[in-house]
Parts: structure tokens; sequence; C-alpha cells
């Protein structure tokens, strides 16, 4: 099967454009379909490595005599000085060649087939000069990117030989570099660009044979697999976290050559067909946004309906075009959000007016809080400003209250003891929570505990279960993130936890998803430099709308409904991305084998 034919009959494959009515579909940002379109650029470069991408012509220069010419002209640039004299190469075994070639081609080293393979030097950087430099921000795999390229001090220069400045045609090699070691690229007209390469980047000079084949080649699965430390064949040397590409393990890396003449049309139909994947990946970006934007305009116009007649038929508007609207976790998650707004707005179920009135459930939390206060069981109460028309975020419902998270909770944090105290962690005795593990819904236990002694001495206080906590700073997501103890714990500085007057479990959870839902809005309220902050005082004075308690549970309940939902949704469309990844990954199998 030719590989054009391929791509086609299995394009829904690559590109996980299955049916929408399936309700299948694309992983976060279309996340399917673009690893299915690497799969497929995979599958490009591997056949073009085994001879399987173009057909083969007898009377074309055999291999053979191509490597003739080769070795002909190495000898002529030793002889004139231009190349040092090199040790031959160590014969290939088998094992260092496993895959099959077709006949006309042959396994050589990479050493066998280049005048020049080595990696560039650390450089003098200046702010202005006749030369720049190569560092592994400019080997892209679209091309060469010179924008981050540095001038070198041009007194520095004069300590470079000429081969170390780059030619047109050279491929160069990231060496090192998180993210980046591997990456191919060929440098196109530099002549007069005075180039050097820093020793981040491995240059390699094919002689006598297509520089882009090499690239080719280097870009292949096969040997990008080895720039793994833990390949049985790497090329590179150092942890997992740092690896740096080995230069004599380069030269010693076998390389399957056809004849000169397929090499170009293999290089041809390489870029005739990464064009295509190019416009594949147009294509779904664009379907993409186009999806999102119409996500986000209709759920917005469902947030934003002034009534129930609105809302019902913003509603309808999305449910016709439901399975192809929600096909993406991205598209899910901002379902799920819109499902929180419409339910702390009270839109989601229709009121009872025989419920009690939401100041009445407040009024005897106030009063149960009074009496905590006068036996001492929590702090004296202090006076609360009244909530300002500008904190109301959007009109509320008929028995419906504005309250300020301290009205009806007690709102604490913790503290970290001392480290190189090893008598406040040991014994263990007690969980304390970071802010880090906020991130997990549920907490049921701790990765740290503290001592009987760290309870004596700090301002660690331990909270019950049911108590919720929410991280006022950390790195990444942290700040803003809400969970809720399954365990009594205390917590450290960095969180604050949120005791609840009322102990109804619908009232928790209905404060739980209102901080869910105001994750963002939240996070915006933080300050500070480098990494913002939120503060117990912000916490505290949140502005919640409350709805009667038995109303509550109405909300509760039918979130917990429509979560479960979106949560099929969303299994669903994991499950679709393994399908489709095995699908590729047979494909592949078929047409390597």
């Amino acid at each position: 099967m030719s590989v054009d034919k391929l791509i086609t009959d299995n394009l829904a494959v690559w590109t996980g454009a299955v049916t929408r009515k399936s309700t299948s579909g694309r992983g976060s940002n279309g996340k399917l379909e673009m690893t299915g379109i690497k799969k497929l650029r995979e599958l490009i470069l591997e056949l073009a490595v085994r001879g399987k991408l173009v057909p083969h012509f007898d009377k074309e220069e055999p291999v053979r005599e191509l490597l003739d010419r080769i070795g002909e002209a190495r000898a002529s640039l030793v002889a004139d000085g231009t190349l040092k004299p090199v040790k031959p190469s160590p014969i290939l075994t088998d094992a260092e060649t496993p895959a099959h070639l077709p006949a006309c081609w042959s396994w050589v080293r990479l050493e066998e087939v280049c005048r020049y393979i080595q990696r560039g030097k650390g450089p003098k950087y200046s702010d202005n000069g006749r030369a720049r430099v190569v560092s592994q921000k400019c080997v892209k795999w679209s091309g060469l990117d010179l924008v981050p390229a540095r001038y070198i001090e041009d007194d520095s220069l004069k300590s470079y030989q000429r081969e170390r400045f780059l030619l047109d045609g050279d491929v160069l090699w990231n060496s090192t570099g998180t993210g980046t070691v591997g990456r191919v690229t060929v440098a196109g007209e530099v002549n007069e660009k005075c180039l050097v390469a820093d020793s981040h980047v491995t240059v390699i000079r094919p002689l006598l044979i297509s520089e882009k084949f090499v690239a080719i080649y280097l870009s292949s699965p096969d040997v990008q697999k080895k720039i793994e430390p833990t390949h049985e064949d790497s090329l590179v040397s150092g942890t997992t976290k740092q690896v740096e590409l080995n230069v004599a393990a380069v030269k010693a890396l076998p390389i399957p050559l056809p004849p000169l003449a397929e090499q170009h049309r293999i290089v041809a139909k390489v870029d005739e067909l990464m064009a295509l994947c190019d416009q594949l990946e147009q294509q779904q970006a664009g379907n993409l946004q186009a999806q999102q934007a119409l996500v986000e305009t209709l759920l917005r116009t469902l947030v934003e309906a002034g009534d129930a007649n609105e809302t019902h038929q913003a509603w309808n508007r999305i449910a016709e075009h439901f399975d192809s609207l929600f096909t993406t976790e991205d598209t899910i998650d901002q379902l799920k959000q819109a499902v929180l707004q419409l339910a702390v707005m009270g839109a989601l179920l229709p009121q009872d007016p025989e419920d009690e009135p939401a100041h009445e459930f407040l009024d005897r939390v106030a009063a149960d809080k009074n009496r905590l206060a006068k036996v001492g069981r929590i702090r004296k109460l202090k006076n609360l400003p009244n909530v300002k028309a500008e904190e109301m975020c959007f009109p509320i419902k008929r028995g419906w209250e504005w309250a300020r998270l301290e009205q009806f909770s007690i709102v604490g944090t913790g503290a970290t003891p001392a480290r190189d105290n090893l008598s406040y962690y040991e014994p263990p005795a007690f969980n304390w929570v970071t802010s880090g593990e906020t991130e997990e819904e549920f907490i049921f236990d701790t990765k740290e505990k503290v001592s009987q002694k760290a309870i004596d001495d700090t301002n660690v206080s331990i909270y019950p279960a049911g108590t919720l906590v929410v991280a006022m700073y950390g790195q990444g997501k942290t700040r803003g993130q809400i969970t809720e103890l399954m365990i009594d714990a205390g917590t450290n500085q960095a969180c604050a936890a949120i005791s609840l007057i009322c102990r109804d479990s619908f009232h928790r959870k209905y404060i739980k998803l209102f901080f869910e839902k105001s994750y963002e809005e939240l996070r915006s309220q933080a300050a500070g430099g480098a990494q913002p902050n939120l503060n117990l005082g912000k916490i505290s004075q949140t502005v919640i709308p409350i709805p009667p308690l038995a109303e509550q549970k109405r909300i509760v309940t039918k979130v917990d409904e429509l979560m479960g939902l979106c949560n099929s949704l969303k299994a669903r469309i994991q499950q679709a991305q393994t399908t489709q990844a095995h699908l590729a990954d047979a494909i592949v199998e078929q047409a390597v084998a």
C-alpha cells in the first residue's frame, strides 16, 4: 500500500476525526488529533529511512559507487590537510543494524559519510560583533531561528578554526537541554552570516550525500528513541533529567544509506507529506478554535440569561448540538464551570416558596456562633462590614442572602514547626496538611505528621473532619484550590481552614462548590510579586450567595448529578483516545512490516 493511500484511508484514525454523534472525540485542546498527526509524521519518517516511501530504480548509481566516491573525497581532504586522518571505523555488526534494508541500500557509520562532526564550543558573548552564536534555542524542528542568537566577541573569533564556522547544508543536532536535546535542523544559506555553534549543538557536515536525508534519519523514531539514557543503544550520557549527546556515539551511529538519487526523491516525498500534515494541523487548529469560541458563547448566554424563559431557550440551543459541542476535555471543563455558576446563581432548579428564607438560617447560625463565643469555644466575635452593592456579582433569587464567609464559619490557619527540630515531627501523632495537598478533592491521609510537642509549642491547630481547606499560596495552580478534611488534621500557614458553624453536609458541599466555582476570581485577589499570595482576611471576607438550606440540598444533589454526567463524557473521550492510539499503532506496524 502506498503511503499516500495509507494516509487517505486512515485519516480519521490519525486525526481523531471520529463521528461527532458518537460523542467520542478529541483530547484536551485537540491533543488526540495532534497526537495522531505526530504519529503520522513519525510513520512518514520511519518509512522514509527503511526504504518504503519511494520506488527504487536499478539504473541509478549503486550506493557502493557513491561510497567509493565519498572515500576518495575524504582521502583528498586528508591529503590537502582539510581533514585530519581518522582510524578506520569498526565494522558494523548485525546487532547494530537490525532493520532490513532494500538490496540497493547499505548501512554505514555516520562518520564515514561526513567530513566534520563536532560539538560547538562555549563562546565569549558580546552585545554586537561580526559573528553570531547558534544555541540550542535556535535549532527548531521547523528550521534555524536566528532571533535568539547572540553575538560573539570579535577577539575570541581568532581562536576559531575555519571548520568551526557554519556552512550551507550543515546539519545541527541539539546536544543538551531539557525539551530541546535531539532537535535537528539543516542550516540554509549561512556563508555570509558568519555563524558558529555553541557547546550545546553538534555540527554534522555530510560529504557528497543529501544533508536533508541525514536530518530525516536523525529525526526518525529509531534515532530519537536512543536519546534516552535508559535505551540499550543510548546516544546520551547523564540522568533522565539532564542528558548530553555523546559526540563519539554520534560519529559511530549507523545510518541506512540509499543511492543519492533516491535520497533526493525521499527528501521530496517527505517534504510533500509533511506539508500535508501541516495543513491538517492548521485545519484542526482552526476547527478547534471555532468550536471553543462557540462553546464559550453559548455557555455565556446560558449563564447571563435574564430569566427562566431565557435560560430555557439558551439551554435548548446547547442541547440540540450537545454531542457536537462537548467533544474535548476543555469544553467539558467549561460546561462544569457553567454548571457551578448556574448553581450559585439559583438558575439550575426552580425555587420552592415554602422553603425557610436564607436570612432565618443565617440568624440561627449567628445565634449558635454567639453561644460558642460566650462559653469560650471560639474567640470573641468582631463586627463584620456589610456586603456592599459592588460586591454583589449578580442578582440573587428571592429568599437568598449575600453573606461574608466569616458570618457563618470560623476561618483559621496553621503553621510550619521548625524543620530543624526533630521533636516537632517525631513521634508522629497528628495529620498535617500542606497547600500542595489541596489538589485532591478530599484528604484521607497526609504526607507528613507532627508531634504533640508541635501542637503544644507552635500555632498548629487540629481541625475536625469536615473542615474545608483553601490554599492561600503555592506554586502553579495551587493557590485558590479547595479540599475537604475527612480526618482530623492541622495545616501549615499556607492554608486557610474553614470550620462551618452549621455541620449539615449539604451546606458544607454548597460552600465547597462555591469556592470551586470561584477559583479564578479568588486567585485574582492575590497580592505580591513573583509569587502572589492570598491571606486569611481575604478568605474570611469572601462574599457568598446563600440560598435557603433546603435549596442548598437540592442544588448540591443536582450539581453532583450533572458532574457525574460530565465525568462520564470525559471517560468516554479518554477511552476514544486509547482506542485510536491502538489503531494508529496497528497501522504503523502494518505499514513498516
